[in-house]
């Protein structure tokens, strides 16, 4: 089956028959769209829709035959090869399971991915962490690698109390930059305070962004037609009243 996509993604990629759109594409242009389809399957998956998640996930798959087709074109690498790469790690990276290790675990696998890191030349506790990630996960992830070196708070009491410091110093800002430049300290922090807790920052405001929205899809629904032209002290109170759980 797989073999099927690749012939379609060579045909749309053809450069005198195939599709003008595809043909035009490059790593970079198909990049944003590999981020997308990957925020999708999550998306199913959070809905748990399966039907839906069947095709995000070939919508993900085509991404990666697409980057690989690009790949191949240029005499870099071609789907084999990032299948075996893959494969390869999955391998190395289970040494109890495919090797003669004893033990796995996840200690086991940071120790495993750190030797690949300096293996490629990275020497520092932070390299190798995507700058493409989502700015919040890949806050969680330095703040994790740097824990790894013992730069790391000991309770939940340190970070939490940067977050108050990081607001004074938003407050006493006086540029537009420096205030972004303090905002983004106070979500660094927030993210460590998360961290610290064991609760994963990305989820979290995934789960606050579909709290806000269904909340205030219910505001819409209560007030009609009328709801912009509601004063802002009468739409915070319908607020307050689609917050209060239903009694009886």
């Amino acid at each position: 089956m797989i073999g099927r996509l690749v012939s379609i993604m060579a045909r749309l990629r053809d450069r005198e028959t195939g599709c003008e759109w595809d043909v035009a594409q490059d790593f970079a242009s198909i990049a944003p769209y590999t981020i997308e389809e990957a925020y999708e399957v999550a998306d199913a998956i959070a809905r748990d829709d399966m039907a839906d998640l069947k095709d995000e996930l070939g919508d993900l798959l085509l991404q990666v035959v697409f980057h690989s087709r690009i790949a191949e074109e240029a005499g870099l690498f071609a789907l084999p090869d990032v299948v075996g790469a893959i494969s390869d790690k999955m391998e190395r990276r289970h040494p109890h399971i495919f090797g003669d290790a004893t033990a796995g675990g996840s200690q086991r696998w940071e120790q495993i991915k750190a030797e690949e890191r300096a293996a490629k030349g990275a020497g520092g506790a932070l390299d190798g962490v995507a700058v493409g990630l989502p700015a919040l996960l890949r806050a969680e992830k330095l703040q994790k690698r740097a824990a790894r070196t013992g730069f790391d708070w000991p309770d939940t009491a340190g970070p939490r109390a940067k977050i108050f410091e990081e607001i004074a110093e938003i407050d006493a800002a006086t540029t537009h930059d420096e205030r972004e430049d303090e905002i983004g300290d106070l979500l660094f922090s927030v993210v460590n305070w998360a961290r610290k807790l064991g609760v994963d920052p990305e989820a979290a405001l995934r789960r606050g962004n579909a709290k806000f929205e269904r909340r205030f899809k219910a505001m819409e629904d209560a007030a009609g037609d009328g709801f912009s032209a509601l004063s802002l002290d009468e739409q915070e109170a319908l607020w307050q009243s689609i917050k209060r759980p239903k009694q009886g």
